[in-house]
């Protein structure tokens, strides 16, 4: 592998432009009391859930249309200020970090339903709403949206990271299921991109262009998403496996059976541990699969027939349903608060969390080799993973103040991000490139790929304003 083994890398490089009070007055004037200066408000949005730090940006922006994020980027394009976008806060890679300094665009007030299409199956949104809003804003017509990265991200942030989650299995990512944008470009200059036809071949696909852009080619301000019939019925199981590597490969042969399963959730005997300590449960502390089965009654019922058989085969057990809504709820509190959990094992610690994504056929040799590496390290770790469609998480759990343990975390990142290229997969499954992943972005689309990547943005955004320093250097 080439890519740097040093951990300086990964850490953010600061170059700080200035930010004019000309500029700082023009934002004032146009937005009163919607802008703030306040210290304690920059540094809220100069911190995501990562643990890479910054210097906050310089003012914070509460827009609550489209013409205040328009009129706030041509302020900031008029002095080449850069401008980061913000929503939950929720990201994990240092995307939110003013690494360049600037200002923030907050949309949390844009968290308005535009227009619900319950017979197309579509929702229109502002960016500010966050997904647990969404879903119970639709649930009248029948309908959900089903992606789900733990998180209660905002639909911006979701779109903005590429993110999926838990259900990805059956109903895919945001990748799949945006169909059209607002956006505002660096110049704030507003453009549609896609419609609410489920296809189209006309033009350059600029939906799919900018979701996953992270915020450096503009600032959404409309999502169009996909929404699905809420199942007829849901059940969600439990089952225990004598090691780590038979609940993947019940995992694995589950999927290429072609069992619909919409949710498949690993949780290792650490992760199960720390979360009977948080949450008071009583799990066995063995590696665990969650599951959760969608369709008919009778579907339902097979699917999960289906996948008790190939479980035993495995060494399954304590194989236990749940098809009421409370009893589900007990059910994924576990993984819910896996997180959580592990973060409050060691107090005052600092979770480094990895999230690669490799071919199902391949995620056994993946997993396991990590899993040993992680273990001989003897830092405290958690291991989270939505198997069902190759994607897992450690979290290292490292103290703050040691730059030793920080480095042996990123040397253990490193050596899985290796493993899983090696392997056909990708540095990162759902959390973006932000700061953290950009030498291992390199790695795996080549200096080709990233310089066309590099040939959008400069065509784009040429003063380099929106949320520089993120996924490449320019």
């Amino acid at each position: 592998m080439n890519a740097p083994t040093a951990t300086a890398h990964l850490l953010p490089e600061i170059a700080l432009r200035p930010v004019p009070q000309a500029l700082l007055d023009a934002l004032a004037t146009r937005f009163g009391a919607q802008c703030s200066t306040a210290q304690a408000v920059c540094e809220q949005h100069g911190r995501d859930e990562g643990s890479l730090q910054a210097p906050p940006p310089s003012a914070v922006v509460f827009a609550q249309s489209t013409r205040d994020v328009q009129d706030a980027v041509r302020l900031a394009s008029e002095h080449a200020v850069p401008v980061i976008a913000y929503g939950a806060g929720s990201s994990l890679e240092g995307h939110l970090l003013a690494v360049q300094g600037g200002i923030s665009i907050d949309v949390n007030r844009m968290n308005q339903v535009l227009s619900i299409d319950a017979d197309d199956l579509t929702v229109t949104v502002q960016p500010g709403i966050t997904r647990k809003q969404l879903n119970e804003a639709v649930k009248d017509t029948g309908l959900f949206f089903p992606i789900d990265p733990g998180a209660d991200a905002s639909i911006g942030g979701m779109a903005a990271t590429r993110a999926s989650g838990t259900n990805a299995v059956r109903y895919g990512t945001m990748r799949e299921n945006v169909l059209a944008l607002e956006v505002v470009l660096a110049s704030g200059e507003a453009i549609r991109t896609g419609t609410r036809a489920k296809k189209s071949a006309a033009g350059y696909d600029l939906t799919r262009l900018m979701v996953g852009s992270e915020g450096t080619l503009g600032v959404l301000t409309e999502v169009t998403v996909r929404l699905y019939p809420l199942p007829e019925a849901v059940s969600a199981a439990i089952c225990s496996f004598p090691s780590i590597e038979a609940a993947v490969r019940t995992t694995i042969q589950t999927i290429q059976l072609g069992v619909p399963i919409a949710r498949c959730e690993l949780i290792d005997a650490h992760s199960v541990r720390m979360v009977n300590a948080h949450s008071k449960l009583g799990l066995r502390e063995e590696p665990m699969l969650l599951m959760e089965f969608h369709g008919s009654p009778a579907s339902v019922k097979e699917q999960a027939e289906t996948v008790q058989e190939i479980a035993s085969e495995f060494g399954g057990n304590a194989f236990e349903w749940a098809s009421t809504p409370e009893e589900r709820t007990r059910l994924w509190a576990a993984r819910h608060n896996a997180y959580f959990a592990a973060v409050q094992s060691r107090p005052g610690c600092r979770a480094i969390s990895t999230d690669t994504c490799v071919p199902i056929s391949r995620l056994a040799d993946c997993l396991l080799d990590s899993v040993q590496e992680a273990e001989a390290s003897g830092i405290p770790y958690f291991l989270v993973g939505h198997v069902g469609d190759g994607n897992f998480h450690f979290g290292y759990l490292i103290d703050p103040a040691s730059p030793t343990e920080r480095g042996q975390a990123e040397q253990l990142n490193h050596r899985l991000v290796a493993r899983a290229l090696q392997l056909g997969g990708t540095c990162t499954g759902e959390h973006g490139v932000g700061i953290h992943k950009m030498g291992f972005l390199r790695e795996e689309a080549g200096e080709g790929a990233v310089g066309v990547m590099r040939a959008i943005k400069q065509a784009l955004d040429p003063k380099n304003i929106l949320n520089p320093g993120k996924i490449f250097a320019l």
